[in-house]
């Protein structure tokens, strides 16, 4: 029932193993996602009657995300590996507010040295 179909990559994506820009992106409660499945990966994936459809993270389980999707008039709850999902956010945003925080951290970093260093002189003094 259409399964081996849908599922289906294109001869030059088979086999290949999902990129790290993809599985490592920082999912928040409340993110929109698209289900993707990839078929190279059999554990946590979806039913078929899912794949296509847009859901909102609701919480974590793991490294599993629960996803509320909405199918008909019913809510149903989706626990799925970030191999399986797709961002429908823009990820640039993430990257540029992760790199905003690692150069506050480096310059916080830069005058505790600098503190420290003056306080090591104070002590040998």
């Amino acid at each position: 029932h259409r399964t081996r179909k849908i599922m289906r990559e294109s001869i030059r994506e088979k086999g290949a193993v999902p990129p790290l820009s993809r599985v490592l992106i920082d999912y928040r409660v409340g993110d929109k996602v698209h289900i993707h499945v990839d078929p190279a990966i059999h554990g946590g994936a979806p039913h078929r009657r899912y794949i296509g459809k847009t859901g909102t993270v609701v919480g974590f389980r793991g490294r599993a995300l629960i996803v509320e999707v909405e199918v008909g008039s019913k809510v149903k709850k989706l626990f799925l590996l970030p191999e399986h999902v797709k961002p429908a956010f823009n990820v640039e945003e993430r990257v540029e507010e992760l790199i905003g925080k690692l150069k506050e951290l480096s310059k916080i970093r830069k005058e505790q040295r600098k503190q420290m260093k003056l306080l090591l002189s104070v002590i040998k003094k």
